[in-house]
């Protein structure tokens, strides 16, 4: 498994490409936070089960936050922010703004900077996650994984300009004063878990597992799940269409993803709001976009036509 190098006709990154730092050291330290509360918790969690203190509405709380801030991530800040592949208003733009920030995968307009620059050099020089620009052999190979997992958040030498790549959003007031308050999303994304947990379970000790299981159990699934997208479906799985970059569909990820893992078919036709163009290929953000289209919540959807996948299909 060798790293694929960048070709002669890689774009090459502009100098004001990149979007400054101001406090590397503090921002690690919060990223790091963000990526080690979460595994730590693991330990609470398996004392937890080995005691026999799972309780119903932790797996309850589980589902119903993993479900809001997963399609916060998809619907919202994929689909819609970063590649506009559905039209909405501003109260539901602002819902999946904040939907999405819950999750902890930052504030929106770093997160579709970084995504948008992401597909401008996808895995080639600029590109801030690709696991194929780290040398080559099983180390390079190992090295480019663990970088477009993780490696990468902790990085600030590719990260996307916000006025080169989201000047849009900075411009949309309802994304712009949502993202200024991305803290206080923070705390509702922990906030909710513990309230449901109480409401659900009716009692203190199931609003602070309810926390754990919605708030920590959440973010680590949800966060690995995301960063596999980087990782494992740009090195494993299958190519359906002819696309500029390592892309690959893996379809054992989809369900968790919620569509994304049809990664080679969203570098394919990046505008579509269909990650999964085929009948078998669960797309659940897709199912909740149509949802939203026949209720008047969502209208231009973007869908490549048989033509175009024709022309690609390889």
């Amino acid at each position: 498994m060798e790293s694929a190098p960048p070709t002669s006709a890689s774009p090459a990154p502009a100098r004001d490409d990149v979007q400054p730092c101001h406090n590397e050291t503090l921002d690690r330290f919060l990223t790091g936070l963000v990526t080690g509360i979460p595994i730590l918790a693991l330990g609470i969690v398996g004392w937890q089960l080995w005691n026999s203190l799972l309780h119903v509405s932790d797996l309850i709380v589980l589902a119903i936050m993993y479900v809001i801030t997963c399609l916060g991530i998809t619907v919202g800040f994929h689909r819609l922010f970063t590649h506009r592949s559905f039209k909405t208003g501003p109260r539901t733009r602002g819902v999946l703004a904040v939907m999405g920030m819950m999750a902890i995968e930052g504030p929106v307009i770093s997160w579709v900077a970084d995504h948008r620059k992401h597909h401008a050099f996808s895995d080639h020089e600029g590109d801030p996650h690709s696991p194929h620009l780290h040398g080559h052999g099983l180390k390079g190979a190992l090295h480019g994984l663990f970088h477009a997992h993780v490696g990468w958040i902790f990085m600030h030498d590719q990260r996307g300009s916000h006025d080169r790549y989201a000047p849009d959003l900075q411009d949309d007031p309802v994304v712009s004063w949502a993202n200024g308050k991305f803290f206080y999303w923070v705390l509702l994304g922990l906030a909710l878990p513990f309230g449901l947990g109480w409401l659900i379970g009716g009692s203190l000790a199931t609003a602070l597992t309810g926390l754990l299981w919605g708030g920590a159990v959440r973010m680590l699934l949800l966060h690995h799940v995301t960063y596999s997208i980087n990782s494992i479906c740009h090195v494993f799985g299958r190519k359906a269409y002819e696309s500029d970059d390592e892309s690959r569909n893996v379809g054992w990820l989809a369900l968790f993803s919620m569509g994304e893992s049809w990664h080679n078919n969203h570098h394919a036709f990046p505008t579509s709001a269909h990650h999964g163009l085929r009948w078998y290929q669960v797309d659940l953000s897709a199912l909740v976009i149509r949802g939203m289209e026949r209720v008047g919540l969502a209208w231009d959807v973007v869908r490549p036509s048989a033509e175009r996948m024709a022309a690609k299909q390889r």
